[in-house]
């Protein structure tokens, strides 16, 4: 390992001696910059530096020529000053190149995802139709805000409505989340933070009324999917979501004591829903089949349905209902519990909402009950007696 001073001549024609992988030269005028000259020609620049820690540190500077001799003694003199402030360049480069790319990181999130949320098909669509294919080949900190939000804006450009947009801004910002809780390099910064959601002007209430609710049960009962007139009246019935009651299995049901363990709500944790005594008649019509543990599977597969939009379709057009969605459904038991004098606590607890704010979209409907409830003290007031049906 000679030590030499290195100038341009030298490092021009610096050979390694024969019968030697390498061989190292010392620069005496940059204490730690090394020459390193292999058989075949090739030469390179290191620098060598004690980090903080007084562990001896290497730091590869580049190829010559691509690096000139000049180049390299300013970097080197650059990576000895950051070691002398207590910074690691050797390191701080090792975590840039351990950064993945969002793609690979992708892989971890949809594992994670599968694990609590039973909707996981919804973030992983958004990622392989969205995400991936704009940003899947950058690394974490290659993501920027700028990028994030004209990519968001681009979408509702390009027609897609702005609630998919926001489901897509959603999903995004928890993989960043979920990386920085991981520790993977890269997520210190998350690019999605900061940009502000789409303003959605598609919120729509659509209840059933009696006549439409018998009409549309009047249409199920004709569908060729024989389950369909177990499942709709099931949703209006007791309010719970179309995934919870797809993948509901008889051990979570108590019909004696009219109570329904859902194992896994939306929000991750276990709930319980009330079963009236109608949904107990309906659900003790339902057929079961030996070693199936599900209430409503595919009578085929004995697997839970993938998909029966067809014939709900089918179902609902033939009802004169084309626009009621199934969601609707679940607004449609809210209101009628609400209307029924049912508080919105009450309503809230029903359907599973974590956050009081979720049920105030039904708060029309207390005030309709509450304005009956005052119409009629005013009229016992007056003098009136209140109105009997006879």
């Amino acid at each position: 390992m000679p030590n030499v001073k290195l100038d341009s001549t030298f490092v021009q024609t610096a050979t390694c001696p024969e019968g030697k992988k390498r061989v190292d030269f010392y620069d005496v005028s940059v204490t730690g910059l090394i020459l390193t000259v292999y058989p075949s020609g090739k030469r390179t620049f290191t620098v060598r530096y004690d980090n903080k820690y007084g562990e001896l540190k290497q730091y590869k500077i580049g190829s010559y020529p691509e690096v000139s001799l000049d180049r390299a003694k300013r970097k080197a003199l650059q990576i000895k000053g950051q070691a002398a402030l207590g910074e690691d360049p050797a390191e701080d480069r090792r975590i840039v190149r351990a950064i993945p790319t969002v793609s690979e990181v992708a892989d971890r999130f949809i594992e994670y995802v599968r694990s609590y949320k039973s909707s996981h098909f919804n973030d992983e669509r958004a990622l392989r139709n969205h995400i991936l294919p704009r940003f899947g080949k950058l690394r974490l900190d290659q993501v920027t805000q700028e990028d994030v939000a004209v990519f968001l804006k681009g979408m509702v450009n390009l027609g897609y409505k702005p609630a998919t947009a926001n489901f897509v801004h959603v999903v995004f910002g928890h993989l960043f989340r979920c990386a920085k809780q991981w520790g993977i390099p890269g997520s210190d910064v998350n690019p999605v933070d900061g940009i502000k959601h789409f303003v959605l002007n598609n919120a729509r209430d659509r209840y059933l009324s009696a006549e439409e609710a018998k009409r549309l049960q009047l249409a199920v009962e004709c569908s060729e999917n024989t389950q369909l007139q177990y499942f709709i009246p099931l949703l209006l019935l007791t309010g719970v979501r179309k995934s919870e009651l797809i993948h509901a299995r008889w051990e979570d049901f108590d019909l004696d004591n009219r109570r329904w363990r859902v194992p896994k709500s939306k929000s991750g944790s276990a709930r319980h829903v009330p079963l009236s005594r109608e949904a107990v008649e309906i659900l003790n019509k339902v057929p079961r089949w030996d070693d199936c543990p599900y209430v409503l599977p595919n009578p085929r597969t004995k697997k839970p349905f993938r998909s029966f939009f067809l014939a709900w379709d089918n179902a609902r057009k033939k009802a004169g209902l084309p626009e009621v969605r199934l969601h609707d459904l679940r607004h449609s038991a809210a209101s009628a519990m609400v209307q029924a004098g049912q508080s919105l606590y009450i309503v809230g607890k029903v359907l599973g909402h974590v956050r009081p704010t979720t049920t105030q979209r039904y708060a029309h409907l207390d005030d309709q009950a509450l304005l009956a409830a005052v119409d009629a003290g005013a009229r016992v007031i007056a003098g009136n007696r209140p109105q009997t049906v006879s």
